[in-house]
């Protein structure tokens, strides 16, 4: 039976967040240049996408460009912006034939100008579907993205829009940039690496976590499927006994 066959209907993840990481590693085995391991990583989003899309997964959040990545090679930079460029301007039918609703989190103003404003003409052009939403943290980190919305509670308080009582949870999680977005239910980390990176730090702190040792060109359908498989076997107990959530 294959992982597909064994997935449950009812117990389907809402939300579906992926680090696609090994694009560089699974190039330099091929014996080629880094980009091309993007260039193959872009179908294996394009791929997953429609997997989950399938599947009645609601949101699907790609870690994309983390903030870090800004100090990798000049040319590297210049390159995974031009191939954003042409993935968007490619994939834009795909998402209004499929009914999916491109976002983007992250601090998208240090994107160069024909990169933001593409990204802003996908988001606006899918925003009526009301299928998935594939969410792309592109510039991204839970470090600076906690570091904004306390200046923004920060400053609230100071204008006298918000009491200090008033700082809890629900009014962090308002000033996130997922303030829309629920929760992840399950992390997919691929290549092997057993940490998060600096991705989502406030969101998943009940998320189930799933590490794969394949690298992102190479995580197929059925990999996929494997983890949301396993995500289906887990016990979810919130900080409750196993008595209490049976």
């Amino acid at each position: 039976m294959t992982y597909k066959e064994q997935i449950q209907q009812d117990r389907i993840p809402r939300h579906v967040a992926i680090i696609m990481d090994g694009n560089g590693r699974w190039a330099k085995r091929q014996g080629l240049a880094r980009m091309f391991g993007h260039r193959q990583g872009v179908e294996t989003v394009h791929a997953i996408t429609e997997a989950a899309a399938a599947l009645g997964i609601e949101y699907l959040t790609l870690y994309t460009f983390s903030t870090e990545n800004w100090n990798r090679p000049k040319e590297e930079v210049d390159a995974l912006m031009a191939l954003l460029v042409d993935t968007i301007a490619k994939e834009t039918p795909t998402l209004m034939n499929n009914n999916v609703r491109l976002q983007t989190i992250g601090d998208i103003s240090r994107l160069p100008q024909v990169t933001h404003d593409k990204f802003v003409a996908c988001i606006d052009q899918t925003s009526q579907n009301t299928g998935l939403t594939l969410v792309i943290a592109l510039s991204y980190s839970a470090r600076w993205e906690l570091i904004r919305s306390t200046q923004l509670i920060a400053e609230a308080v100071k204008e006298g829009k918000m009491l200090v009582e008033d700082i809890n949870e629900e009014s962090i999680s308002a000033h996130l940039t997922t303030a829309a977005i629920p929760d992840p239910d399950l992390l997919i980390r691929t290549s092997g690496e057993l940490r998060i990176s600096n991705f989502l730090l406030w969101q998943l702190a009940y998320a189930e976590l799933y590490f794969t040792d394949c690298l992102w060109p190479e995580f197929t359908n059925e990999e996929f499927y494997r983890a949301i498989v396993d995500y289906q076997h887990r016990e979810r107990r919130f900080g409750k006994t196993s008595e209490q959530v049976n």
